[in-house]
């Protein structure tokens, strides 16, 4: 790991890593759809870049209060609607390692060409393998924004896996990061000429700050203050 990712979140299903996520407040994070099964037990963990073995000393394991599903969301099509915001029973505490990322304008537009990075926890080169101890990450170019619901980005080889579903897709502009989209598929795992497919979340803004508002911003900061603290904290180096 070169970069430091301090929005990344692993989503957990009976104490297995099961998708990722981008925390965007102290008490939401964005992830996709289908990585959410009935009624199960979920929590987050934030604040380490190793699952396994998991590091106490500076991660956190948060339990999830709610999950909001997008009501376009048709279960296991991921053409539209494929995200949803997670709840968390508390409020995290900002720090070093535990940040938000900015969620963007409606109305951002996105350029092919753009240079942004992609993160999780599966084999960056094989499909269906075990979770890497080690959080990966991924150099990727935006292909084409123009689809209503997806964003599609590659290097050309070495994009994520299945196990990365819901991770973000993470764009620096103009000194700060924003939170462009969420793995929702790949047609080949980690293949040249099959991007990633990300859900893109301008078209979600709206919703998403709508079911923040209607849930109350349990941290400590109102919309406006957050969003000038995540724009100005930014990945350091290290692990």
């Amino acid at each position: 790991m070169s970069r430091h990712w301090p929005w990344e979140v692993s989503l957990w299903m009976e104490n297995q890593h099961v998708c990722g996520g981008a925390l965007i407040d102290p008490s939401w994070v964005v992830t996709v759809a289908h990585c959410i099964q009935g009624t199960e037990e979920y929590s987050v963990v934030l604040g380490t870049s190793k699952l396994q073995p998991m590091n106490f000393t500076r991660a956190l394991q948060v339990p999830v209060r709610d999950i909001i599903m997008h009501p376009k969301n048709r279960g296991q099509t991921f053409i539209v609607g494929d995200v949803a915001l997670v709840h968390l029973q508390t409020p995290v505490t900002f720090s070093e390692y535990v940040q938000p990322i900015c969620l963007p304008e409606p109305n951002f537009n996105l350029k092919v060409g753009t240079q942004c990075w992609v993160t999780g926890w599966s084999q960056v080169k094989q499909p269906n393998s075990t979770l890497t101890p080690e959080l990966q990450e991924a150099e990727v170019f935006i292909m084409d924004s123009k689809r209503w619901d997806m964003i599609c980005a590659t290097n050309y080889g070495e994009n994520l896996c299945s196990g990365d579903s819901g991770g973000p897709l993470a764009c620096e502009v103009e000194g700060g990061w924003i939170l462009a989209g969420v793995l929702s598929w790949e047609k080949a795992c980690a293949k040249a000429q099959n991007p990633g497919v990300y859900t893109r979340v301008t078209k979600y803004t709206k919703w998403i700050k709508k079911q923040m508002s209607n849930g109350a911003f349990s941290g400590p900061c109102a919309s406006a203050c957050l969003r000038f603290l995540c724009w100005l904290l930014q990945p350091g180096m290290g692990s």
